[in-house]
């Protein structure tokens, strides 16, 4: 009787799964393939000033051991 049971389940699942994709399609993106503004990478990295930047002090102390 439970072989009965688990083919129902499968059968409704399967079904449930068809009217899904039936009733509500997968949408396809709308992306677009050509750029509708033309950007060059390297002139973008040339463009930063190097000056402006924020400098992060750091204090490294990896190869610094106890005095043992």
């Amino acid at each position: 009787m439970r072989i009965h049971h688990v083919i129902a389940v499968v059968a409704v699942l399967a079904i449930g799964f068809g009217a899904k994709q039936f009733f509500f399609p997968p949408v396809k993106a709308d992306a677009d393939i050509i750029p509708s503004v033309s950007m060059n990478v390297l002139q973008m990295q040339h463009d930063i000033n190097m000056n402006n930047l924020s400098v992060q002090k750091m204090r490294d102390m990896t190869f610094v051991f106890d005095g043992d």
